[in-house]
């Protein structure tokens, strides 16, 4: 019997969500509480695991489609598939022909390995002109810049949050009062104040007197 995987409950004063990726596609294993696919609201994106193990059979809504709290998203046959054996992987030789410590230093100067150079010498040995001519390729060239190596620009459609951001962006600059106020304060019964006592105070104290001390 297939094992239905729904819509959870979704967060408060939320009506719905968009599928924003799938993770797994028909024929795929899933194992419990692996994340199948993630449901993007104006809040938060929610992570909908895999209640059991399985194999999904069924994939009900693509990518992009709104759903509602509660409707199925996709059905798993219960089980675990087998996993094919994988091949080994072949034996890679990495005896290194010897070599003197002359061509020992030149391919450690220019981050080469020994087997990955044909030794032209005695019993494959490795000489200085067989590391020359496999450098010699490799010497930097200064790059052309074609007009089709270009930064690609390309337009996507912004997801349901960033979308819902930009809303109440919008909105409060056109709600918010922009505007900037002034008060004027008469201070001169202050200063007054001040120019009579800030001598003794300085003398008394050891500092000046200030409007804000």
């Amino acid at each position: 019997m297939s094992i239905e995987v729904k819509v959870p409950v979704l967060p408060e004063s939320v009506a719905d969500a968009t599928i924003a990726t799938w993770h797994k596609k028909v024929g795929d294993r899933v194992v419990r509480d692996e994340n199948m696919l993630d449901l993007e609201t104006d809040k938060v994106v929610l992570e909908v695991p895999a209640p059991a193990d399985g194999v999904v059979t069924a994939c009900l809504f693509a990518t992009g489609a709104k759903v509602n709290s509660g409707q199925i998203l996709a059905q798993i046959e219960p089980g675990v598939a087998e996993t094919p054996a994988t091949p080994a992987a072949p034996v890679v030789s990495t005896e290194v022909p010897a070599s003197g410590p002359a061509v020992r230093r030149l391919l450690a100067e220019h981050d080469i390995q020994p087997t990955s150079v044909v030794g032209s010498g005695k019993d494959g040995r490795i000489t200085k002109d067989d590391v020359v001519s496999m450098i010699a390729p490799k010497q930097p060239t200064t790059p052309v810049v074609s007009a089709s190596q270009v930064r690609e620009e390309r337009r996507v459609p912004m997801s349901r949050l960033r979308t819902k951001v930009a809303e109440r962006l919008v909105q409060a600059q056109h709600e918010a009062a922009m505007l900037t106020t002034f008060n004027e304060v008469n201070l001169k019964a202050i200063m007054d104040l001040r120019s009579e006592y800030k001598d003794r105070f300085e003398k008394k104290h050891g500092v000046k007197l200030g409007f804000m001390s």
